[in-house]
């Protein structure tokens, strides 16, 4: 046994002593021999897509990605609430299960109690929850989701580079689940939006966000499908037309971008359709013709103005159509109509099938609801409609979704931002209900002047301002008009007795 082992060390002594010779023998100049490295995987670029001229290119992430996380923020929201015993106290509505999973890390449903006795308050409770944003342009304004920024006491911004920002909102719109904030600062970067009517199914797409508290985070998938709705707005006017991607998406992605690999906002992302409340390859994004809508009516008027048909719609599929006796199996059925619409100013019947818009065809509601949510009241809209067979084209002027007034101001954009408020007139039904002669009722808070220095919640009807009576919206803007200085706002809740005083700085 040991006399084989010596003798295969010598076998493989005597060709290592060969190998080295031979080496030597070929090297005999002295020259040295030059071993290449790659420096790149050679994979790199092995993908191909094919760009809108036809032209073979390279499938390459890492520019777009460059060009967009810097525009992509992370946003911070914190929430004061004082927890109490008094059954008066005022309890806010949990936020949907959907939006509490994809809001983000620490986003349990946030709760609010007022108007409680001191000896039943306790020492107020933060509630913190993240989300992302994206800068539109560089005078600092960010567009984000709604459940992002609502009920926020504090909004903090972080950029890409890590400079911090203190943000204000501007306005919000929860029928799109969309809202605008801005913050204050030089040399930011800026996203463009693109035409969301361009995305094509499979086309490739970069989400890009903080999820999970991962900042500056890029995925990238395909778009799935357009025109989505999945019914997680409950707002009664809600539009959903969402962009459906397999890109990542995760709770923190919430306000993000969905952009294509040219740089481009196609998006800002909003939900998530999972079980676990984590990535299951279904993400869904604010189509960004909607965005553009929506950014520009809050920037311009601090809320949105929307037209309406005035109808109660359903897609048609194969069933309806047999079951109605349609002679087509897409398109939009016109189920009734309200009185004095503007569908029914426009000669819209029940029973008709909308099935183009503006040159555009129409296969399903959501595209339909897409298509009027991009418009304003007063705007003009041309349509096709297949009524028994026979198609004809018509024309309607779009109705303001609300009886009340239409404020169109710049400047009550700009009030509403500093109160944080929004604010409604009253009808007079309501106002003999409650017996009192007039006012305003606050609708809807955000970050601002009531909640920060009060302790006012919604609903509050505001009946005087330093002692002068108030008569609706516009006289309330008036009354607080370059106003400097402390104001006190009287009035009454439609639930609790009393009447109630709320001060603050202006």
């Amino acid at each position: 046994m040991k006399r084989e082992f010596l003798f295969s060390a010598l076998i493989a002594f005597v060709v290592s002593i060969s190998a080295i010779g031979a080496f030597q023998w070929i090297n005999k100049d002295g020259k040295t021999i030059k071993i290449e490295h790659i420096n790149t995987t050679p994979s790199s670029k092995a993908m191909y897509t094919v760009n809108e001229k036809g032209d073979m290119v390279p499938l390459d992430f890492t520019n777009s990605a460059q060009a967009v996380m810097d525009a992509v923020v992370h946003i911070k929201s914190t929430q004061t609430y004082r927890r109490a015993n008094n059954p008066q106290a005022y309890q806010r509505e949990p936020m949907p299960d959907i939006f509490r999973d994809f809001f983000g890390k620490g986003n349990s449903p946030f709760f609010r109690f007022e108007n409680t006795p001191p000896a039943h308050r306790s020492k107020p409770n933060i509630k913190m929850g993240t989300g992302s944003g994206v800068i539109i342009n560089e005078e600092g304004y960010i567009v984000t989701n709604n459940h992002v920024i609502a009920d926020a006491d504090d909004l903090e911004v972080t950029l890409h580079d890590n400079r911090t920002f203190k943000a204000k909102v501007i306005g919000t719109d929860p029928s799109t689940d969309l809202a605008v904030i801005q913050i204050k600062g030089g040399g930011l970067p800026t996203l463009p939006l693109v035409d969301s009517d361009q995305v094509r199914v499979g086309e490739w797409v970069l989400a890009v966000g903080n999820p999970m508290g991962l900042n500056s985070t890029v995925t990238a998938g395909i778009v799935s499908a357009k025109g989505r709705n999945i019914n997680i707005l409950k707002e009664q006017f809600a539009v959903e037309s969402f962009i459906q991607t397999d890109a990542a998406i995760n709770p923190g992605n919430s306000g993000g971008a969905l952009v294509n690999l040219d740089g481009g906002l196609v998006g800002i992302n909003t939900a998530i359709a999972s079980p676990t409340g984590s990535y299951s390859g279904y993400g869904f994004a604010v189509p960004s013709n909607i965005v553009n809508k929506v950014i520009e009516d809050l920037i311009a008027y601090g809320h949105v103005k929307r037209g309406v048909l005035g109808i109660m719609i359903r897609s048609v599929d194969g069933n309806l159509s047999k079951e109605k006796d349609l002679n087509v199996n897409t398109g939009v059925y016109v189920d009734s109509l309200f009185e004095n619409s503007a569908a029914e100013k426009a000669g819209i019947q029940k029973g008709d099938v909308i099935i183009d818009i503006q040159g555009k065809k129409i296969k399903t509601s959501p595209e339909l609801q897409e298509m009027v949510a991009r418009h304003r009241p007063g705007d003009e809209m041309t349509m096709t409609i297949n009524r028994g067979g026979k198609e004809m084209g018509l024309k309607v002027t779009l109705n303001n979704r609300d009886e009340g007034e239409i404020f169109t101001s710049k400047e009550y954009g700009e009030t509403f931002s500093i109160l944080g408020a929004e604010v409604e007139n009253l009808d007079q039904e309501v106002l003999e209900k409650l017996d009192v002669e007039s006012g305003v009722k606050v609708s809807k808070l955000h970050a601002g002047k009531l909640r920060k220095e009060t302790e006012l919640r919604e609903g509050f009807i505001i009946t005087k301002v330093d002692g002068v009576k108030i008569k609706d919206v516009d006289h309330f803007i008036k009354s607080l008009k370059n106003k400097k200085g402390g104001v006190m706002l009287e009035g009454i809740y439609e639930d609790i007795p009393g009447t109630y005083y709320y001060a603050f700085g202006m």
